[in-house]
C-alpha cells in the first residue's frame, strides 16, 4: 500500500524538476535584464532595477508567492469585473509557481550577474569597441564567456536555494513531491518516512547539480586559477 505513495512522490519529483528548470530560465532572463539596467547608467533604469532587487530580497518568498497567486487572481478578476466582463480567471498553480520563483530569484541573479560583469576588466570592452565591435557583439564575444566564470559560484548557490524553494509551491496546490508527501503522511500517519524520502530526493538533486556545476566551472576556468564552488 505504502509503495504506491512512494511511486506518486517519485512522479511528483519530475514536476519539481520542471518547476525548478522553468523558474531558473525566467530568473536568468530577469537577472540579465536587471544587471543590464543597473549597469546602464540611466537613472530611471537603475532606480527600477535597484527597487526590484531591494524589495524582492527583503520580502519572504512565501509571502511573494501568496501575493502573486491569490492577490493576482483577485486583481485580474476585479479588472475584468470593472470592464463589464463576467468571466473569471484562475491562475494555474504551475505557472504561478514558475513565474513567482523566477521573479524572486531574478533579483538574486541580477546581483550575481552584475558582480560578474564588474569583475571583468573594463579595458577589454573598450578594446573591443575600438576594434569596431558593437555592444551586442562585445557582450557575446568578450563579456558573456568571462561573466559565466565569475558568476558560477553565486549562480550555483542561487540554483541550489531555488530547487529547495520549490517546496513552497505545494502551498498553492501544485502536486509536486512535497505536496504528495504531505498527502501520504496524512493518509498513513507516517510522516517521518515520506518526508525523509522527499528530503533524500532534494538532496539527490542538489548533489547532482553541484557536481555538474563544478564541472562547468572547471571548464570555464581552463587557463586560469580555478574558482571554488562551495
Amino acid at each position: 500500500m505504502q509503495s504506491s505513495y512512494y511511486t506518486a512522490i517519485l512522479q511528483g519529483s519530475v514536476l519539481t524538476v520542471g518547476v525548478s528548470l522553468c523558474a531558473l530560465l525566467v530568473s536568468i532572463v530577469l537577472g540579465l535584464l536587471g544587471a543590464a539596467a543597473k549597469l546602464s547608467g540611466r537613472p530611471v533604469l537603475v532606480s527600477i532595477a535597484s527597487s526590484y532587487t531591494t524589495v524582492i530580497r527583503g520580502v519572504p518568498d512565501l509571502v511573494v508567492m501568496l501575493l502573486v497567486f491569490y492577490g493576482g487572481t483577485i486583481g485580474i478578476n476585479h479588472l475584468l469585473e470593472l470592464s463589464g466582463s463576467k468571466a473569471t480567471i484562475d491562475i494555474n498553480p504551475f505557472l504561478a509557481g514558475v513565474l513567482t520563483l523566477g521573479f524572486i530569484y531574478g533579483a538574486y541573479m541580477t546581483e550575481t550577474f552584475r558582480g560578474a560583469i564588474l569583475s571583468i576588466p573594463k579595458g577589454q570592452m573598450e578594446a573591443a569597441w575600438a576594434f569596431g565591435m558593437g555592444r551586442t557583439q562585445t557582450f557575446l564575444r568578450i563579456t558573456a564567456p568571462q561573466m559565466v566564470r565569475y558568476a558560477l559560484p553565486g549562480f550555483t548557490n542561487n540554483w541550489l536555494v531555488l530547487i529547495k524553494s520549490t517546496a513552497l509551491v505545494s502551498l498553492i496546490g501544485l502536486k509536486e513531491m512535497t505536496y504528495l508527501a504531505k498527502q501520504a503522511s496524512a493518509a498513513t500517519r507516517s510522516p517521518f518516512a515520506f518526508f525523509l524520502f522527499t528530503a533524500g530526493l532534494f538532496l539527490l538533486y542538489t548533489t547532482v547539480s553541484l557536481y555538474a556545476l563544478k564541472k562547468l566551472n572547471a571548464r570555464y576556468s581552463l587557463g586560469t586559477k580555478r574558482g571554488q564552488l562551495s
